[in-house]
């Protein structure tokens, strides 16, 4: 997207505004496809950005859903429930029932009691549902491999639970892969244990990968896709005990997403020049931003044409809101802003628009708009967050 195309959709739709760029989702998905072997299925996380999840059905064929409202999107969005693994730390009878339902066939078993409650709602529906054992990476999430190995013991007391094999996830953001590669060589010996030790054969693992994607100006971003370059030949090892899926969010869609935000007021106090801006951490959340200390890529739009000076003043470009934790950069560094500049915060596509606190102060949620190679279409327009901070009925009118 080109700084004409970000002033164009600013003025047509206004600011702040989330955009998110498909053909750049889709030449990125492509290039990691190309990467791998064939043989390695892929898996998009919808929590990372639910607004993508019809361009990344199309192009991966696997959504992995996490909570009750994660799968109302998919069913309102009219994705196919074979394309659905429904996953989630907390499944509840009602959870699982909707789920059911709607034609998903495939579940994570994070604890043994979703195995008791998977087992009895395939039963009450006379089917076989496929199942993988998340293996706990050490958190909340999953099973100890104690709860695993149990399960698969006592397999032939589960008659309506077909267990296919693993889940494993442990974190995001991790620089180091040999982090990743002695999780694969883990998953490896997992695999092997279950073989040996209690004639189970694992037919799939789904591992979250958890690369990392550089979001700050400091750091390198000349080739993002170094991470599963690198990390290739060791999941296609893997891939040779079992078949394995990659699950991943951040990794795909942090470079589709770009977030513009104009200058309201720009001053001077006591010596530090401010921006306030239209948008703010409400909106925006870059993970390790640290408080506004790292400053993400960003473009400049001014307001109007004219001799920008070198960079050299430093702008603290606070948000909207009244806390003084609403500061998305603390020192950037520029030759001028004045109101009505826009500001384009890129590589945004993962998160910043589901995990930022919307509802502080009751601000409208930006628009969304998605756009392709026929330009923006607006998938959400603005919202007003106060009717979700108020009583639904008073005796005022």
């Amino acid at each position: 997207m080109n700084t004409e195309q970000m002033r164009q959709i600013a003025s047509t739709y206004g600011t702040p505004a989330y955009v998110f760029d498909l053909t750049e989702l889709d030449n990125r998905t492509r290039a990691i496809r190309n990467i791998l072997p064939p043989s390695i299925g892929l898996c998009y996380s919808i929590k990372a950005n639910p607004f993508l999840i019809s361009s990344m059905d199309r192009s991966i064929g696997l959504l992995e859903v996490c909570s009750p409202g994660e799968l109302e999107i998919c069913i309102h969005n009219c994705i196919d429930p074979a394309h659905i693994l429904l996953s989630g730390v907390s499944k509840t009878d009602a959870d699982i029932e909707r789920a059911i339902s709607y034609g998903v066939r495939l579940f994570t078993c994070e604890s043994r009691l979703h195995v008791t409650r998977l087992e009895a709602a395939a039963a009450r529906h006379g089917l076989t549902l496929p199942v993988l054992l998340r293996l706990t990476a050490g958190s909340q999430f999953g099973m100890d491999l104690t709860d695993l190995e149990q399960v698969i013991a006592g397999r032939d007391h589960l008659p309506h639970l077909l267990i296919e094999g693993i889940h494993y996830f442990s974190g995001t953001q991790r620089k180091k892969l040999q982090d990743q590669r002695k999780e694969l060589l883990y998953l490896s010996e997992i695999c092997s244990h279950l073989r040996e030790d209690f004639g189970f054969s694992v037919e799939k693992i789904e591992y979250g990968t958890g690369l990392y994607y550089p979001y700050f100006a400091n750091e390198d971003s000349s080739d993002t896709l170094a991470p599963i370059r690198e990390l290739a030949p060791d999941l296609a090892a893997l891939a040779d005990q079992a078949h394995l899926t990659i699950e991943m969010g951040r990794f795909f869609a942090s470079s589709c997403g770009t977030f513009l935000t104009a200058v309201q007021d720009a001053k001077t106090n006591k010596g530090q020049s401010y921006a306030i801006l239209d948008g703010g951490i409400h909106h925006l959340n870059y993970f390790g931003g640290s408080m506004g200390m790292r400053v993400p890529r960003i473009t400049q739009i001014p307001a109007r044409d004219t001799d920008t000076p070198d960079a050299g003043e430093s702008w603290m470009l606070c948000g909207s809101l009244c806390t003084t934790a609403d500061i998305l950069v603390r020192s950037y560094k520029t030759g001028h802003l004045e109101i009505g500049d826009i500001l384009a915060f890129h590589d945004c596509g993962a998160y910043s628009v589901t995990e930022a606190p919307a509802l502080f102060l009751s601000r409208d949620m930006p628009a969304v708009m998605l756009l392709s190679s026929s330009g923006p279409v607006l998938a959400r327009p603005v919202l007003n967050s106060w009717t979700l901070n108020t009583l639904q009925e008073t005796d005022c009118i």
